[in-house]
């Protein structure tokens, strides 16, 4: 009992002695703060420079403002546009065409700045963006800005190149060789240049000449230069610059041509290629006629599209996403470059190389018939037995606008009937693995490897509707632009007797009083009877391209018409 009390006396004691000692350290902490902030041993105070309203503004305009690692790589001007390129980190978020704005600035005079918005915005193949400015005014340059930014924000230009004298675009090919795109040397078509006039030059900065690597040219052609890429740029590490760059130098006369192109590597072929039979073509504006193109070479065995979009401004864009989410195998590649189409097509001939065994170069106006009902597979099959054959050249026919004024409701196929009697010209089909190295092609041939040849089909067997002369409101984009680097505009006054033009139309899209009755020599329903026998739905009776609207306007007008008629 006494050890009880003892104890608890002794704890009590402890008890109190902690209490006494929290309340000490609490006080102490209390006052000397109270202290601290009257005695003014510590006044924190708050200034701005700024007002309120002009602050809330700068945070705004931080929150939509680029990292400083965006910038613009470089621009290209072009007779109707300026592309823009825009240099972006990996992290950062893309900008749409909404939230873009097209700065012209003339000599640093504010009072001349122009601001307009891109017609389009496209990516390229190293995760940045090629934004399509309308054409820069002689004297300004060209920047951009976010809409959100004010008027006098904006990213700086950075240097800007001619189209017509630029390297453009290279690719490293599945032998290691670099194959370089250029505009400017005007080499002769169909021929191979002197090699030791050029030498290639790499880097990624091509002001600093001191850290510039050269190297050899292998074979000079047309608008393409193939030569030896360095190990260092096969093998090297990657620069904080971005990819490395590479361009043409001539020997001798006007020194290295500006360059946009980065090489971007091609994967090797797999021993099995997944598609047998592609096609290839570059267009502009193919939105109302790509759905019955695509269907319809789907029907006879075609399996992969390359589409090269060659400054398209229609719904191209949203008609290759419907095809695409309709199984269809196809892809779009931006190709901007005026006046190129050879080049283009030595372009998908390497990208396709891994992928397909035959590769056809058509236009979306030209469309396979085959009277036997055969399939474009089978007629390929049937004329490569011999392992010696490249290339498959057929004939075509050019069809008129068969009486017709306004575009038909059912597709080309179905529309035009009438042709002139002898072919003209012939497309090919080629086996990628057998072109030459020069990659040569002239209208829609390439120059073969020598151990291989090409092979010709029979008119009867297979050919090809070239619906070439359409209703006058189709026909009239001819006089555009030509695509092809050797084919003059139609609007010059220059080989105007040429095949590629249309005979008796003179320089001027003006619709001669005829125009719906020319070029027909002889009416030529086959493959309209095939596509009426193999594509129309038997429930809905219409084509399976054809969209509903497009059967109630057809179903009206032809209502109309009998009406008219009673």
């Amino acid at each position: 009992m006494k050890n009880r009390r003892k104890l608890s006396g002794v704890c009590g004691t402890w008890r109190t002695f902690f209490w006494f000692v929290v309340l000490f350290v609490f006080s102490f902490v209390l006052f000397s703060t109270m202290f601290v902030f009257k005695a003014g041993k510590f006044r924190p105070v708050v200034r701005t420079t700024i007002s309120f309203s002009t602050a809330k503004a700068v945070l705004r305009r931080e929150s939509v403002t680029l990292s400083p690692a965006v910038s613009i790589r470089e621009a290209v001007k072009l007779p109707e546009q300026t592309l823009v390129f825009l240099k972006y980190p990996p992290s950062l978020r893309l900008y749409t065409r909404d939230d873009l704005v097209c700065v012209f600035s003339g000599g640093g005079d504010s009072s001349k700045q122009r601001k307009e918005y891109p017609t389009a915005v496209d990516s390229d193949k190293f995760n940045g963006q090629i934004v399509r400015c309308p054409e820069t005014p002689r004297g300004f340059n060209v920047s951009l800005a976010v809409s959100r930014w004010t008027a006098d924000d904006h990213i700086p230009a950075g240097p800007t190149h001619q189209w017509d004298w630029l390297v453009y675009d290279a690719v490293i090919d599945h032998d290691n060789s670099t194959v370089v795109f250029v505009k400017g040397l005007n080499l002769r078509p169909g021929r191979v240049a002197d090699v030791s006039r050029y030498e290639c030059v790499y880097g990624w900065d091509f002001a600093r000449r001191n850290r510039l690597i050269r190297s050899d040219v292998i074979s000079a052609a047309q608008e393409i230069i193939r030569c030896r890429t360095p190990l260092t740029v096969l093998d090297g590490p990657k620069s904080a610059h971005g990819p490395v760059k590479v361009s043409v130098r001539i020997k001798g006369g006007t020194g290295m041509l500006p360059s946009i192109a980065q090489p971007g590597r091609i994967i090797n072929p797999p021993r099995r290629k997944p598609f047998e039979v592609c096609v290839c073509t570059m267009t502009r504006n193919a939105a109302a006629v790509l759905r019955e193109w695509v269907m319809y070479h789907a029907g006879i065995g075609v399996q992969r599209w390359f589409i090269y979009d060659n400054n398209s401004d229609d719904d191209i864009i949203a008609e290759i996403r419907d095809l695409e989410s309709r199984g269809y195998n196809i892809s779009r590649h931006f190709w901007p470059w005026i006046k190129t189409q050879e080049a283009g097509f030595s372009n998908c001939a390497i990208r396709a190389r891994s992928d397909c065994d035959w590769v056809a170069f058509i236009d979306v106006d030209e469309f396979y018939y085959i009277p036997s009902g055969q399939s474009l597979t089978s007629i390929i099959r049937n004329h490569t037995v011999s392992n010696s054959i490249g290339e498959i050249r057929t004939p075509c026919h050019s069809f008129g606008p068969s009486g017709l004024r306004n575009r038909p409701r059912g597709g080309v196929t179905e529309g035009y009937t009438c042709r002139v009697i002898l072919p003209e010209r012939h497309k090919s089909i080629l086996r990628p693995d057998a072109m030459n190295a020069t990659l040569i092609n002239v209208v829609h041939h390439f120059h073969l490897k020598d151990e291989f040849t090409f092979a010709d089909v029979d008119k009867d067997v297979m050919v090809i509707n070239h619906y070439k002369y359409q209703v006058w409101d189709v026909f009239k984009e001819k006089f555009y632009r030509r695509v092809a680097t050797y084919v003059a505009d139609w609007q010059n006054d220059e080989n105007v007797g040429s095949r590629d033009r249309a005979p008796g139309l003179g320089t001027r899209p003006v619709e001669p009083p005829d125009w719906a009755e020319r070029f027909c020599e002889v009416n030529d329903t086959g493959l309209r009877d095939q596509v009426w026998e193999r594509f129309k739905d038997n429930k809905t009776q219409r084509l399976i391209w054809e969209r509903e609207e497009d059967r109630l306007k057809k179903a009206s007008l032809a209502h109309t018409r009998i009406a008219q008629q009673i």
